[in-house]
């Protein structure tokens, strides 16, 4: 970072989100330039090994992010991975050509990390064997540090004074080859984020946070893959409309087979067909083809063979026998929702009021989301099945089991076993 950037840095972390006094007329915010231009895509095995060893020579953390291709194609893999380094500058990696970057994971085993969000990009950079050890997220430093916008290029405005690109976060970085306004977008996102994470550590460390946000890193470094979701038929966007077992057996039937045809296909499965779609044959339970082809989202455009293969999922669930129809709802890993425990359980009704009271307050005080002082799950499991003795040692030792860190169980065991003692 230079100079002036650090003073820009240093004045803008003292403020609101850098924002200037109204009576002071802000300056133009210049459009951030690549310092190298933008280098060459990384498509074969021989310019990945001097990649390999361009960041193997080169020093201090890594900057990464990847591009992925949601609402284009199946899944969630990776069609751009970019990283730059001190004494490497950047580099944009296309996994297509180069599928397997554990080579690269594993000469930055050792080095910190940086990126922004991290959680959304670690299972794709898992998948093509880049896998951290330490990191430093600057979009969670941010919420640390209480920043009320903590977008890539929102915060590089705020601490930084520079205007990143913008227009190209969801396009479809499956395409071959990647324009070039595409690649500047891309090489641009890790342009600045080792000066960013600087100066978040300096803010974090003024704030007395620093150590709070190093234990959130390394729980996202350590936590394991996420296990499949149970039944994930069951989140197709209307479902709460679908009211009756059969009906939704015909949710499971069409969301399976459009799964199945969408990752032969590759492409996303709002592509093969839409959720409305799927929740009006639901509703209607159509009797053959043509009761099908009049409900919306089964219109003329769609093929004779790609109707039957519909309506043929619809059959499916009419002939199930009632055991094997789905049960409604989901099993319950915790607490009802909050809504019915007044009738439920008032006393666990009040714990969790107060709690929640206790928690905002807190949370207010020290300048961070709620969520990251202690997660809203974990206080209604506290609520929901208190310590029989709600001490601070009883209550610090329940949060811990369900993840806490021990940051937030020393900033939230004492006011949650005040919110539970004064319920009791």
């Amino acid at each position: 970072m230079t100079d002036a950037q650090e003073t820009a840095a240093e004045t803008a972390l003292r403020t609101t989100g850098g924002a200037p006094p109204d009576d002071v007329e802000p300056a133009p915010i210049p459009l951030l330039e690549p310092r190298e231009g933008i280098p060459p895509v990384v498509a074969d095995e021989a310019a990945l090994a001097e990649v390999i060893a361009a960041f193997a020579r080169g020093s201090g953390p890594v900057a990464v992010d990847a591009e992925r291709a949601s609402g284009y194609r199946y899944g969630q893999r990776a069609y751009l991975v970019q990283l730059r380094r001190e004494g490497a500058g950047s580099a944009l990696i296309d996994p297509v050509g180069c599928p397997d970057l554990s080579g690269l994971g594993e000469v930055l085993a050792g080095t910190e990390w940086i990126l922004h969000a991290a959680t959304q990009d670690l299972p794709c950079l898992r998948e093509i064997g880049m896998i951290p050890t330490r990191l430093f997220d600057t979009e969670l430093a941010g919420r640390l540090a209480g920043f009320p916008r903590v977008g890539l290029g929102a915060m590089v405005e705020s601490v930084l004074g520079y205007a990143l690109e913008k227009g190209h976060s969801a396009v479809d970085w499956s395409t071959r080859p990647l324009p070039e306004p595409w690649l500047r977008y891309a090489a641009l996102d890790v342009e600045l984020l080792v000066d960013l994470r600087d100066a978040l550590e300096k803010e974090l460390d003024r704030q007395g946070k620093l150590e709070w946000a190093w234990q959130e890193f390394e729980a996202i470094a350590s936590a394991p893959p996420a296990p499949p979701r149970k039944d994930p038929w069951r989140r197709t966007s209307g479902m709460h409309k679908v009211r009756r077992r059969r009906q939704m057996a015909v949710v499971r039937e069409l969301w399976t087979a459009r799964d199945k045809v969408a990752q032969r296909r590759d492409v996303s499965p709002g592509k093969v067909l839409s959720d409305s779609a799927i929740v009006e044959a639901a509703l209607s339970v159509p009797a053959n083809v043509q009761a099908l082809t009049a409900l919306p989202g089964f219109g003329h455009r769609m093929g004779r063979r790609q109707l039957e293969q519909w309506q043929a999922a619809v059959d499916r669930a009419k002939a199930l026998l009632d055991a094997e129809l789905p049960q409604p709802g989901q099993p319950l890993n915790g607490p009802p929702p909050p809504r019915s425990w007044a009738d439920k359980d008032p006393a666990a009704a009040a714990r969790l009021s107060a709690a929640r009271a206790a928690v905002s307050a807190l949370a207010e005080e020290l300048n961070l989301p709620q969520e990251n002082l202690i997660t809203p799950d974990t206080v209604r499991r506290v609520c929901w099945e208190p310590p029989a003795e709600p001490t601070v040692a009883a209550v610090a030792e329940v949060l811990a089991g369900h993840g806490a860190r021990a940051w937030q169980i020393e900033q939230v065991a004492p006011l949650l076993a005040s919110a539970l003692t004064a319920t009791a």
